[in-house]
């Protein structure tokens, strides 16, 4: 009887040992998993350290086109023709006019690299960007010309109809390096 007892009990620690070691596993996938999500977006850092207008926007569908400093650099460096938007996580004209651009450039057939100056902050200087958004075509690595503010607000004379950006694009996107396949 005690070596049933003995056996039962002997059992019955393997199976809690297999249950918490189990358990622990989950724990640790769920967490790797955690850490691997919050890398796993187009700035390759944790979104925790990204500002929290910025998070805000890492799964909206206006705003995955996101060029990091290096890869902006490269396409200088490499004499490309392309065009880059500039804005701030936070601007509230960007947050206008992005919406309203994205589909105007998916319609136009081009890409169009999104730099972040509130992550990016020396891209204020490195690319002379005084306001936000500011739309700037490079041809062969070096800028061309550019265009600075938003979308015209209900009963304003300032910024740009979409109109304006689609002859901004008519006019550079046949010398723009095509987009890798």
């Amino acid at each position: 009887m005690k070596s049933k007892k003995k056996k039962s009990a002997t059992i019955l620690i393997f199976l809690g040992i297999f249950v918490i070691l189990l358990a622990a596993l989950v724990l640790v996938n769920q967490q790797s998993k955690k850490q691997m999500d919050a890398v796993e977006n187009a700035y390759g850092i944790p979104a925790s350290k990204l500002t929290s207008a910025t998070r805000e926007l890492l799964d909206d569908p206006n705003y995955q086109q996101i060029i990091l400093p290096g890869d902006m650099k490269a396409k200088i460096d490499n004499k490309e023709s392309f065009f880059v938007y500039f804005f701030a996580s936070d601007c509230s004209h960007c947050r206008a006019t992005t919406p309203q651009l994205m589909p105007l450039v998916d319609q136009e057939g081009i890409q169009l690299p999104q730099f972040n100056l509130r992550e990016f902050d020396s891209g204020w200087t490195d690319y002379n960007i005084e306001f936000t958004p500011t739309l700037v075509y490079y041809q062969d690595g070096v800028e061309k010309d550019r265009m600075v503010g938003g979308l015209q607000e209900n009963g304003s004379d300032n910024g740009y109809t979409l109109d304006d950006y689609k002859q901004f694009f008519e006019k550079y996107k046949d010398s723009a390096t095509p987009a890798a396949s």
